[in-house]
């Protein structure tokens, strides 16, 4: 069996706050600072032990904050960096440490640095972002932007144009600049230094671009992506990064859309050499679709289990999974792993499946007490560059509003970005404005943390069982990944063991019943059921029949 190292980063789990949309404490429809600091114990309450903050940092809103326009100080609309510091205090004598999101590859065009730079070709900032002349009146390659359509935006009064692989509004920095790597380093020590513990890096495998910027494979998004997705300085600017995480004993979560499993391992592979403790994945966020969100597939549960299967696999004993279901990228995970039919018992089951894997578990915001994606009535209810970005793409596929709009409350990123549902209150309790930034979803009266405090029964109290379960098994936290019935599109059954304690875990993802049987090797009867989401007559049994999206997780001793 391979050999596993203990770190503190891997026996916690993390909390994710997307602060627009968590708790406004002012009335102006915001989300703020002082209203997390309001729910720390809340938090803390989960089974927890570190939040990691979406960008927090002064930001124009081109990208809801991943433009950031000042990496040493806080959006105003969330309030101060002493309100901050107030947090931090509040977390760290909780038990809770506390992330942050560092956002390098690019900054805001509001940026003093970009603002610079645009100001001519002498100037020193100049150099800190890709300014490159045209070609025969055209951009200087055929690189489409993830957001808004060319990667290239022209400057007339430069006569030049800059790169910008997200939304215009986001210039890509020129990480091959040895004084921009300076002031990413600088940008980490500021937050380190007041007491934060680790990073988690926003697409960080996208800060080195090939040498010459050369033209792409045309692609209908992200043309030129095989340009920069693991460019060739990576690896060494990873390293420069890491020398200053490595002073202060921080942890560092990389994003890195479009990376393969091989190269994951490479960058989180333990040693000297290590460039990441983790690495974000996108893979298994694709079980129902084709590459990216908007292009819609059927769920296959086949898929899901083969991909998390191999990074199981393939990260054990040689790094450290990331393991997440929901995140501020991804429309809520019932309405399309699971069921919004069986919301309480899909909720669930999607919980125990991937809490019970090797590896850091992520929560985001909303997802403990099951909240579901919304529905808007007009395109103008919409906030996000990626909605109106795709809605171009769409339209040209002769898609009307309504159809779009069906398709947004399918897909769509601006799912999760729906406020707290706190009570059953007006605006769901996450603000006593009267209009907030951002439409409420309609199941707020029954869908909220409130009800879900006072039902014993609640996803919200299953996921505190979850948590603490994995806190006193070390085979949860340590254990390695055997998956069995790989072909079933029903179940997903697996064990983990470690140091003589055996895990089994069987999560239907059916509403119909399935008729399970315990695999050869496996004796139910001297198990005990640790969690299932339903309560089980005579649960010892090697032979049984799922109820709808039935999980259940035994434990030998």
């Amino acid at each position: 069996m391979a050999e596993i190292t203990k770190k503190w980063f891997k026996e916690m789990s993390v909390y994710q706050i997307w602060t627009r949309s968590f708790c406004d404490s002012n009335g102006d429809g915001i989300g703020d600072l002082p209203g997390v600091y309001s729910k720390l114990d809340y938090i803390k309450s989960l089974g927890v032990d570190a939040i990691w903050f979406s960008p927090i940092f002064p930001s124009p809103n081109a990208d809801y904050g991943y433009d950031v326009s000042d990496y040493k100080n806080i959006n105003p609309e969330f309030g101060t960096l002493d309100d901050f510091k107030m947090i931090l205090e509040g977390a760290h004598a909780r038990g809770m440490r506390v992330f942050m999101d560092l956002v390098v590859n690019h900054t805001s065009s509001e940026h003093e640095w970009f603002k610079e730079s645009r100001k001519s070709v002498d100037n020193p900032y100049h150099d800190y972002y890709f300014w490159r002349k045209g070609k025969d009146g055209n951009p200087p390659n055929n690189w489409l932007s993830v957001f808004e359509g060319g990667a290239w935006e022209y400057d007339k009064n430069l006569d030049e144009y800059y790169l910008h692989v997200f939304a215009k509004g986001q210039p890509d920095l020129n990480m091959d600049n040895p004084k921009v790597r300076e002031e990413v380093k600088s940008i980490m020590r500021f937050w380190l230094d007041m007491g934060v513990d680790g990073f988690r890096e926003d697409v960080i495998t996208f800060i080195s671009k090939d040498e010459g910027l050369p033209n792409g494979i045309p692609l209908p998004v992200a043309t030129g992506v095989e340009h920069y997705k693991h460019g060739p300085h990576l690896e060494e600017y990873l390293d420069e990064f890491r020398a200053v995480a490595k002073e202060y004993d921080c942890m560092q979560v990389g994003e890195g859309p479009m990376t393969s499993l091989k190269d994951a391992v490479k960058l989180c592979a333990e040693g000297p050499d290590q460039k990441l403790d983790m690495m974000i994945s996108f893979d298994h966020m694709n079980a129902d679709c084709f590459m990216i969100d908007w292009v819609k597939t059927p769920f296959s549960l086949r898929k899901l289990k083969s991909t998390m299967a191999k990074w199981q696999e393939a990260m054990y004993g040689v790094g450290w999974n990331c393991l997440y279901i929901e995140n501020h990228d991804h429309a809520r995970v019932i309405d399309r792993y699971g069921s919004v039919k069986f919301r309480e018992q899909s909720g669930k089951a999607l919980a125990t499946m991937y809490t019970m894997q090797c590896g850091t578990p992520f929560i985001y915001q909303g997802q403990e007490i099951g909240m579901t994606n919304p529905t808007v009535g007009h395109l103008t209810d919409c906030k996000d560059v990626s909605t109106f970005n795709n809605y171009k793409i769409f339209k040209k596929l002769g898609y009307s509003e309504k159809r779009f709009l069906k398709l947004w409350s399918e897909v769509s990123r601006e799912c999760a970005r729906t406020p707290v549902q706190w009570s059953a209150e007006k605006n769901a309790g996450f603000t006593s404005a009267d209009e907030p930034w951002f439409v409420i979803n309609k199941n707020y009266k029954e869908v909220n943390v409130e009800a879900a405090e006072k039902d014993p029964n609640s996803i919200l109290n299953y996921y505190r069982k979850l948590l603490k379960f994995r806190k006193e098994n070390e085979v949860v936290i340590y254990g390695d990944f055997k998956q069995y019935y790989a072909n079933s599109n029903k179940l997903f059954v697996y064990e983990r063991n470690y140091e003589g304690q055996k895990l089994f875990v069987v999560v239907s993802f059916s509403e119909n019943p399935v008729n399970f049987k315990a695999p050869e090797g496996i004796d139910l009867t001297k198990a005990e059921l640790a969690i299932g989401n339903y309560d089980v007559v005579n649960p010892n049994k090697n032979e049984f029949r799922t109820k709808p999206y039935e999980a259940r997780v035994y434990l030998f001793k």
